[in-house]
């Protein structure tokens, strides 16, 4: 089910015939180069499902993305739900995740933003988090460039990680719903 189109990107729901394709993205080396490591085929179908339903409970969730022109899924942006123990939580996050050979060409941040605008517009959301390890420059680069702020009191460790994890650390960023801020 479509529920999101830009001007290059398809966000949406996941189909079983999904699961090759982002099972074969979570083995790149760069893609996963600051996550624990690559994605199981078990784990990618136990994904599917999971992310289907917060869509049908939320509203929201991890969108399939693929490119209007060939129908390729590259990746997954959108929103996600987060209560893990952090100071921040519970909150929503965005995040993105696409196939290297899809990076440098503005597809997270036009995805990214497709999402701000369906959390805060569609969803009603006040604010969004996002967070990453502080080498994850691109990554970083896309929040920045999507309006997102980074909160210079909110690095933390990230609780599902042991804290001498060289990926533990963790820097927050955030950006509040506009159209909310001024009504208060």
């Amino acid at each position: 089910m479509k529920i999101i189109e830009t001007e290059r990107l398809i966000l949406r729901t996941w189909t079983k015939d999904d699961a090759d394709a982002y099972f074969n993205i979570n083995q790149d080396p760069k893609v996963i180069e600051f996550l624990a490591g690559p994605l199981a085929i078990e784990e990618v179908n136990d994904f599917i499902p999971a992310v289907n339903k917060h869509q049908d409970e939320r509203g929201y969730t991890l969108w399939a993305t693929e490119l209007r022109d060939s129908g390729e899924l590259i990746g997954y942006v959108g929103l996600n739900y987060r209560d893990f123990e952090a100071h921040f939580t519970p909150a929503v996050e965005i995040g993105w995740r696409f196939g290297s050979q899809h990076w440098g060409k503005g597809y997270a941040a036009e995805g990214a933003e497709a999402s701000l605008e369906h959390g805060f517009d569609k969803i009603g959301l006040g604010e969004i988090v996002s967070f990453t390890v502080p080498a994850n420059k691109r990554s970083s680069r896309v929040m920045e460039k999507i309006g997102m702020e980074r909160d210079l009191n909110g690095d933390f460790a990230h609780p599902k990680l042991a804290a001498d994890h060289p990926l533990s650390k963790h820097i927050l960023y955030r950006i509040k719903n506009k159209c909310k801020a001024n009504k208060q």
